[in-house]
């Protein structure tokens, strides 16, 4: 039963605290968090130096910034579901599978969908990412199941904040299946709102209420919040790709859009299964630098949606200065594997000159690995894809997901996948 609260509790300060910064000349002075120092002041020079700095760094942004999300329940398991063989017009075979993370009977169950090519020989590389409405709302095959779940008003197609057959489909701009299935990949999903419901709940509604301690009831100040909750659950469903016998569980990129974004960002750090990470419009607490002060600050994100980060990342709202981490550290700690960031021209608030400097200033640990990184030292034009094993496209328009944006993330992954076949 959902527990119901407003959904604009953090509003109340008034609606000054939505404005922010658009304007480069004001962007104040700044210097970012030295990646290459150890804390006790070494410095990085080799691999095996950065491997001690990255287990800091994972800590501080744990404790700072995302919160300590527990590991794969013992008690897990995957319950599989429907398998249609016809989708796409034979193009492709949907399956459905439950991943139930309690044994408690109200535990919630991430509905992972699966859509894998019919044209292949051999397991497939995949892209896993959650979204937000709903598998239904990707496409408007009645073969997918229709969530359940609680779903936000601005959910197209939802009554009381439930899906009707009306909302199949709604966002399928956003999900070029065919292409990527043409393209000889698999497509995995689930709903975000399977994890935590986005809204400030007191974090009595997603998962995060069945890894309490006895007498809990809500995380603690450096426990995960909702960003690390979708985070796990792109993990667990890495557990569940090392089974399925159609998908190559090497190589699995995770993408997201917004804040699923940063999800699959913070997901990617964690969880070295992931093959390649793509960030899409991620902006701060993604890709985006927060001492830039350009676009969305911490204390805006605190008070629009205190639920995302967690406690301590209050600590900052008014002395971004003082934050030990910053986006260039998140983008490091993916290496040496892939990552992918995309902007928009018009994602002001996303910050996409902040996106790129965040991705040029994670270069010196790919240089560790003598990969190259974005080979560029200036923000590109739009539409003008860039980069090595750091990957970078300013796309013209607004805050969305794209076919364009696919269209490169693809190129990207034929590109890095192609030495692990």
């Amino acid at each position: 039963m959902l527990v119901a609260v407003s959904l604009f509790a953090g509003a109340a300060c008034g609606e000054d605290i939505r404005s922010f910064n658009a304007d480069e000349s004001k962007v104040p002075p700044y210097s970012l968090p030295e990646l290459m120092v150890k804390l006790d002041g070494t410095e990085v020079r080799d691999v095996t130096t950065w491997q001690e700095r990255r287990k800091e760094i994972i800590r501080l942004f744990e404790d700072n910034v995302y919160g300590r999300s527990p590991g794969a329940p013992a008690n897990m398991k995957i319950v599989a579901g429907k398998v249609y063989k016809e989708f796409l017009n034979n193009k492709a075979t949907l399956k459905e599978v439950q991943i139930v993370v309690s044994d408690s009977p109200h535990a919630p169950q991430i509905h992972v969908l699966i859509i894998v090519p019919n044209a292949r020989v051999k397991p497939v590389p995949a892209f896993a990412a959650l979204n937000f409405n709903g598998n239904h709302s990707i496409h408007p095959d009645p073969a997918i199941s229709l969530s359940t779940a609680w779903m936000r008003p601005n959910a197209e197609g939802q009554v009381n904040n439930r899906a009707t057959e009306a909302s199949r489909g709604k966002y399928e701009s956003r999900w070029p299946i065919e292409l990527i299935i043409s393209r000889g990949y698999a497509l995995i999903t689930a709903y975000y709102g399977d994890l935590d419901p986005d809204f400030d709940d007191g974090f009595k509604n997603g998962v995060q209420p069945f890894f309490y301690k006895e007498g809990q009831t809500r995380p603690a100040p450096d426990e995960w919040a909702a960003l690390a909750a979708w985070s796990w659950g792109l993990m667990r469903i890495m557990d569940y790709v090392q089974s399925d016998a159609d998908i190559d569980a090497r190589r699995v990129a995770a993408v997201g859009h917004s804040r699923l974004g940063k999800a699959a960002l913070w997901a990617s750090a964690m969880d070295e299964r992931i093959a390649i990470a793509i960030s899409n419009n991620s902006g701060k607490g993604g890709a985006s630098l927060w001492r830039r002060q350009y676009g969305e600050s911490i204390l805006r994100a605190n008070t629009l949606e205190p639920h995302r980060f967690c406690a301590n990342f209050t600590r900052f709202s008014k002395a971004p200065e003082t934050l030990p981490v910053d986006a260039h550290m998140l983008l490091a700690m993916i290496a040496p594997r892939p990552v992918y960031v995309a902007s928009a021209t018009e994602d002001h608030l996303a910050d996409p000159k902040g996106e790129f400097l965040a991705a040029k200033a994670a270069e010196p640990v790919y240089a560790l690995y003598n990969l190259a990184g974005l080979n560029a030292d200036a923000i590109p034009q739009p539409d003008t894809p860039i980069g090595s094993h750091i990957g970078y496209h300013l796309r013209t328009g607004k805050h969305a997901l794209t076919e364009y944006d696919w269209k490169q993330f693809l190129n990207f992954a034929d590109r890095h996948f192609s030495t692990k076949r």
